[in-house]
Order: C-alpha cells, then sequence, then structure tokens
C-alpha cells in the first residue's frame, strides 16, 4: 500500500509501526454549528482509508476528536442563553446523524477536550520542565517556538522579517511572535478550568496532541502514531504546532505519515462562512440521498480541490444509478464468497494512495461488461453470482450501492406518500391473489398517479420515483 506523505510531498509505501495493525488520528470537527461540506469530505476521505486499510489486512484503530471547549462554543451558548453542554451536545449529535447518512462509520475512539483536560495539563507541565513554554505575568501559558529548532519544518513555511515584526508588536506578552497558545488565562466569568497555571482554558492545538499521547501513543517508538490526517488547512499552524508540542514535550514525533484533503469549493469559489457560502451537510442532505453525496465528494482524488456545482453531481448520480440498476437487476440472488479478478484489481488501485478516479473506471467497466453479457441469451449463473459478489465487495470498500436497490429510487418522496403507495401496494397484491384483475388494474392506475413506477418480481412488488 503507498501513502502520500504530505509533509514529505512524496508518494511512500506503507509500513506500519507494528505489524498488521495501524493507528490513525484525524482532526474532528469543533461543536458550535452544523457540520459542512469540508466536514463531510474529510470524514469521506479518512472513512475510506480505514475501509482501504482493513480490507489489505490491518487492524485499524482510528481516534477522531471532539472540540468542545472552544471560544467559539461559549460565545453561542452565551448568545442562545443555553449550558455549553446543551450547545456540544446538540451539535455532537447532529453531526453524528449527518456522518450516518453519507455512510461515515464512526471512529474506534471518539475523545472530547472535556475528557482530556488531565493530560493537557500533563503535557504542559513538561513542556515547561524542559523549557519549551513558558508563563506570562497574565497566567498565560505559551510554546516557545524558537526553542524547537525543528518549529516549521512540517510547513516548510518561512516566516517573513515584516510579518514578525507586526506579530511582535501586537502580542508584547510574548517571546517570540509565533509562540502559542497551550493555557489560555481567564478572568471573566466564562467557562474556566482549573490548573496550576490559574483558572482557564487550553490551546486549541493542545488538545489533539494529548489525545493522541492519551489514546493512541506507543511507549518508546519513534513515532506516536502511524497516520495524521485532516484538512489541508490544517496543515499550518494547527499541526505544524501540534507536531511541535509532541516533538518537543514527548520521547517520539508525532506521526509517520501525514495526510490531508483538498479544499470544497462552491461553484468555482473557496467555501466560507464569511463569503456566505458555506453549504451545511443538513442542507445538501434535504436535497440530495446521503449516498449520492457520498459517491460525489469522493468521486475525485482526496488530495484535489473538490468544486462542489449541481452540474457535476447530477452526472455523479448517473454513475451510481448504474450500479444499482444492476443491482436491481440481479436483486435476490445468492453470492458467490470468492474473491475475483475484479476485487483484486479494485483493492490495487485503491492502494495506490487511494485512486479513486482508476476505481470508478474499473466499476464502470465491470458494470458495462456484466449488463453486456446479461443482455446475451443464456442465463450465466455463475456471472451473476460473480457480479453479485462485486457489487457486495464494493458496498465493503467504497460504501456504494449498499441500500435497497428498489428504496434507493425512491428519494425525494415523503414518508406520507411512502405510506400510502404500500398500502395501495399491499391491497394491489391481495387482489391478483384472488384473481380481482379489474380492482388490481385499478389500483395500479392510483399507484402510477403519484409519478412512480411498480415492478412486480419473484421477491415481490417494488416501487421507484419516476
Amino acid at each position: 500500500m503507498y501513502i502520500y506523505d504530505s509533509v514529505q510531498k512524496t508518494k511512500r509505501e506503507f509500513t506500519p509501526l507494528e505489524d498488521a495493525k495501524v493507528s490513525l488520528y484525524v482532526c474532528g470537527p469543533t461543536v458550535y454549528d452544523d457540520a459542512h461540506l469540508g466536514h463531510a469530505k474529510s470524514a469521506l476521505v479518512f472513512d475510506l482509508l480505514t475501509r482501504v486499510l482493513s480490507a489489505n489486512g490491518y487492524d485499524v484503530t482510528y481516534a477522531r476528536n471532539i472540540t468542545d471547549i472552544d471560544d467559539k462554543i461559549i460565545k453561542k451558548a452565551a448568545e442562545q442563553n443555553k449550558d455549553i453542554k446543551e450547545i456540544t451536545d446538540f451539535y455532537t449529535d447532529a453531526f453524528h446523524k449527518e456522518m450516518e447518512a453519507i455512510g461515515v462509520s464512526r471512529p474506534t475512539i471518539e475523545p472530547k477536550a472535556t475528557e482530556s483536560l488531565e493530560v493537557m495539563i500533563e503535557l504542559i507541565q513538561k513542556l515547561i520542565e524542559k523549557n519549551h513554554a513558558y508563563t506570562t505575568a497574565e497566567g498565560d501559558v505559551y510554546f516557545d517556538t524558537a526553542s524547537d529548532s525543528e518549529y516549521l519544518k512540517l510547513s516548510s513555511r518561512v516566516q517573513e522579517e515584516d510579518e514578525k515584526q507586526q506579530r511582535v508588536e501586537s502580542s508584547s506578552a510574548k517571546k517570540n511572535p509565533a509562540d502559542f497558545a497551550l493555557w489560555k488565562s481567564v478572568k471573566d466569568n466564562t467557562i474556566t478550568f482549573p490548573s496550576p497555571f490559574g483558572a482557564g482554558r487550553p490551546g486549541w492545538h493542545l488538545e489533539c496532541s494529548a489525545m493522541i499521547e492519551k489514546y493512541l501513543a506507543r511507549p518508546n517508538s519513534e513515532f506516536a502514531v502511524d497516520i495524521h490526517g485532516g484538512g489541508a488547512d490544517l496543515l499550518f499552524p494547527h499541526h505544524e504546532n501540534e507536531a511541535a508540542q509532541t516533538r518537543c514535550g514527548t520521547n517520539h514525533a508525532l506521526a509517520n505519515y501525514w495526510m490531508h484533503n483538498g479544499f470544497v469549493n462552491i461553484d468555482g469559489e473557496k467555501m466560507s462562512k464569511s463569503l456566505g457560502n458555506s453549504f451545511f451537510l443538513k442542507d445538501a442532505l434535504k436535497i440530495y440521498d446521503g449516498e449520492v453525496l457520498r459517491f460525489y465528494l469522493l468521486s475525485t482524488h482526496y488530495r484535489s480541490n473538490f468544486n462542489f456545482n449541481t452540474e457535476d453531481l447530477a452526472s455523479s448520480k448517473k454513475r451510481l444509478d448504474k450500479i444499482y440498476r444492476l443491482k436491481k437487476r440481479l436483486f435476490g440472488l445468492a453470492e458467490n464468497s470468492d474473491k475475483t479478478p475484479f476485487q483484486n484489481e479494485l483493492l490495487h488501485v485503491l492502494s495506490d494512495d487511494m485512486n479513486v478516479s482508476s476505481a470508478l473506471a474499473l466499476i464502470d467497466e465491470m458494470i458495462s461488461n456484466a449488463n453486456e453479457t446479461l443482455d446475451t441469451a443464456g442465463k450465466h449463473k455463475e456471472l451473476k453470482r460473480e457480479t453479485i459478489s462485486n457489487l457486495a465487495y464494493i458496498e465493503t470498500i467504497l460504501g456504494f450501492g449498499v441500500k435497497n436497490p428498489f428504496e434507493y429510487f425512491q428519494f425525494g418522496v415523503d414518508e406520507e406518500t411512502k405510506a400510502k403507495i404500500d398500502v395501495l401496494i399491499a391491497s394491489r397484491d391481495e387482489a391478483k391473489k384472488i384473481k380481482d384483475f379489474a380492482t388490481s388494474d385499478k389500483l395500479r392506475d392510483e399507484i402510477l398517479a403519484f409519478g412512480v413506477t411498480i415492478m412486480d418480481t419473484p421477491q415481490g412488488t417494488f416501487w421507484e420515483k419516476v
């Protein structure tokens, strides 16, 4: 398996720190607002990564944090006159439901910042003891970037002199302009936590380093985890600062491999709340089936910036429809459990830094060949079993085609209408049983009036939206 290391800027063969086991840490959401398409893209990328790793025989421990301590959370709680936990619980629950809707599995571990304060404080104390951090007169604790000879090497960033001067003037309490907060002293009546440094709140960068040490780091290992991932916007300063904290506070580097997914643009413009184009996932799910969004957001390579627009989404949906049309054609038949050449090739291309373009091309070819052969005379029993097996493998490794093929084509029909159609179909089935064809035909016409088609199969009667 090969992974593009976004720090070393090269594709590297993947070798785990421990045989057959992989530790993966991905930066999760700050739960003060609804998830947007950028959150969805990142979650999908690392969901796919865990699937590909598992398909290659690795036992994956995947941790994705929940940031539930943040100034934005406190501000929203104050604006809505709510308890901070009420805010974080609401948005955490919403995040989980929306991720489930696009087929993202829960991580192995999902630590919260509020549950990791003790280990954060321990890491700060280590950094102070090793002269990599200092306390200001105001009670803040900063990481001393000048004490770390490796600082900025992760992001290959160079700080310009005018940038340094500007930051010095605006941050007189710091020793160095690039120094960042490990602990923020709070003197007002907002949420604070006790610490040896005084009442306050931890810095954002700190929590990931601390959680990795608490949940994933191996003793006496050169690296804390195998893979650290997140959006490209996190490389600097977030991941740069995480790496510095861990490197200076522990006996190992943070990660052996770094992976970053590209940005999401909306109609060619970078997605941003300040621009008013931050497309919330909950809104997208009102318009599009969750699996359609999954297929579309994964349809380009994870490292590329993704341009979300309705025209491309419609084209992408047609490719997913083909999977379901074939699945419907073979509905109810038994699966052949033997590994097929198609499955081997699919895993091979996905193991090459998740080459999803080649994977989708293989799927298109498999579908086309299967349909062409099934259209010819003959029962093609073995082909059918092999194709069903291939479709099941696509479900497992890519998360495409997981639904009942008939229900997939019902998206956009409200629950009340679905219930009415189901009642009419049940009545029609009863009429057919007693050979009351006049009533059966009348009920069929009533069903069709809802803008759907019906299909009578050996497994029952199914319908889909036209």
